[in-house]
């Protein structure tokens, strides 16, 4: 049996530290090693026990989450050091990421997005909260345009329409379940069969594609 990843939370309310340390320890395959609720003390109990991954709130006393970024990635550099926040400003996700993070998650995030995105970047991949994927795309992206003529919007059901159009603004699955009543599970299939008829493998394609063809607008 393999052992459980190990978790650090740092946020300072206490009540939103709680509902995360229900969540993972509700997945099995996790363990809560320490909470903090400043900087300072993330710092300390990073260097102390080693985790595996850190959710880190933007927003604590004495220390935020992006002031003891660099701090951290230097101090612990295997762990994966995942942003839980409220702020949705491009600039905080670009210097998120620029300092160090392995992914970015809103706190509004549904929590099957939550622990989609610790898998993620426990993969070593980096994750971005579906609503934010849109601003990166120029930093990300190149300006070319999609010449494959297997990227036919025609070849998709009305169904698998729907629902990548919905990624593509930013929705999350449970949202686009809920709007749609259906299952997460069923929305995910019907994601999943869309973009391989499109020959897309990521969101931000997606996002890429839907902008050219006029399926969405740029913000």
């Amino acid at each position: 049996m393999s052992s459980p990843i190990r978790v650090l939370i740092a946020d300072d309310h206490a009540v939103l530290r709680a509902g995360l340390r229900l969540l993972l320890i509700g997945q099995h395959e996790f363990e809560v090693v320490a909470e903090a609720s400043t900087g300072s003390e993330a710092l300390s109990l990073a260097e102390k026990l080693q985790p595996d991954l850190i959710l880190l709130d933007l927003s604590m006393p004495s220390l935020g989450g992006m002031e003891i970024l660099p701090t951290l990635r230097k101090m612990v550099p295997s762990i994966k050091i995942l942003i839980l926040t409220m702020h949705d400003d491009p600039q905080y996700l670009r210097q998120a990421l620029k300092h160090g993070a392995s992914g970015y998650v809103l706190k509004k995030a549904a929590d099957a997005e939550l622990i989609s995105a610790i898998q993620a970047v426990l993969r070593g991949e980096m994750y971005v909260h579906p609503s934010m994927t849109r601003v990166l795309l120029e930093d990300i992206l190149p300006e070319t345009k999609f010449s494959n003529a297997d990227l036919t919007w025609s070849n998709l059901s009305e169904r698998e329409q729907g629902v990548l159009k919905m990624v593509a603004l930013g929705h999350t699955s449970a949202e686009i379940a809920e709007q749609l009543s259906l299952s997460a599970k069923t929305v995910e299939t019907y994601r999943a069969r869309g973009m391989e008829k499109l020959g897309l493998r990521t969101r931000a394609a997606l996002v890429k594609f839907a902008l050219q063809e006029g399926l969405i607008k740029k913000e």
